[in-house]
């Protein structure tokens, strides 16, 4: 039985000496996995570039149940990034989001407004040609709301401690051990309340984006404790100094 599908390219992994295993978020059944074969050989190699992270695929799958990998037929390419594959930080920023959505999204079934704004974060990014250094910033903190927990925003001045437990800005810090600082959590009230242009002009040091990157990434870990480590971020650290 065949179906088509609409899928972002998260991860590969090579299979055999001619195929690759590739993990995908599809628009009718979430993640899946989805084995490509004689992907590798001399004459159909070329085709690899479109399996590269967050490339945005039309599929036709085999499948027998919901439970067993699924076997490409054929795709068709909707959109193939071109300046993220240009671009050195627009390409590490989408080898470290390709990593974390592989991490965090679960094969859950149909969840076509996810599916949306991940397809559409991936235009929005390879359109935009300057101020994009927070666009990861920014995309993590979007997928939040669809994984379940999205940060409030800060309600008053003296809401001064972002309280990643309960994901809320308080005036003191909390009890438990998992609050961003004075400094970080000013920084988050202004990502929280912002649009994703505004976002983009957050003006940052490296060494600052890359410490709010980590509590962002903490606070994904409070909420998702089975959170793995994420080996592409210290090369994202690199690249923001």
């Amino acid at each position: 039985m065949t179906d088509k599908t609409g899928a972002i390219v998260l991860h590969q992994i090579k299979y055999t000496d001619s195929g690759i295993i590739v993990q995908v978020y599809t628009r009718n059944y979430g993640r899946q996995s989805v084995l490509v074969r004689g992907l590798r050989k001399k004459k159909s190699g070329r085709q690899n570039v479109f399996f590269q992270p967050l490339s945005v695929l039309d599929l036709v799958i085999y499948y027998r149940d919901p439970e067993s990998m699924k076997t490409l037929k054929e795709f068709s390419v909707v959109f193939a990034p071109n300046d993220i594959y240009n671009n050195i930080i627009k390409s590490c920023i989408t080898l470290f989001l390709g990593e974390v959505l592989t991490t965090v999204l679960k094969e859950e079934g149909r969840n076509e407004e996810l599916f949306d704004y991940i397809r559409d974060s991936v235009v929005y990014f390879d359109n935009r040609k300057e101020d994009f250094s927070n666009f990861h910033i920014a995309f993590l903190i979007g997928l939040c709301s669809f994984l379940g927990f999205e940060p409030g925003k800060k309600r008053s001045s003296e809401d001064r401690i972002f309280d990643m437990l309960n994901g809320a800005f308080l005036p003191l810090p909390p009890s438990h051990g998992a609050y961003a600082d004075i400094e970080i959590s000013g920084i988050l009230g202004e990502f929280f309340s912002s649009s994703w242009d505004d976002m983009n002009k957050i003006v940052l040091t490296g060494a600052k984006r890359n410490d709010v990157l980590l509590t962002i990434l903490k606070y994904y870990s409070v909420h998702m404790p089975s959170l793995r480590k994420i080996n592409s971020l210290e090369i994202l650290k690199e690249v923001f100094g």
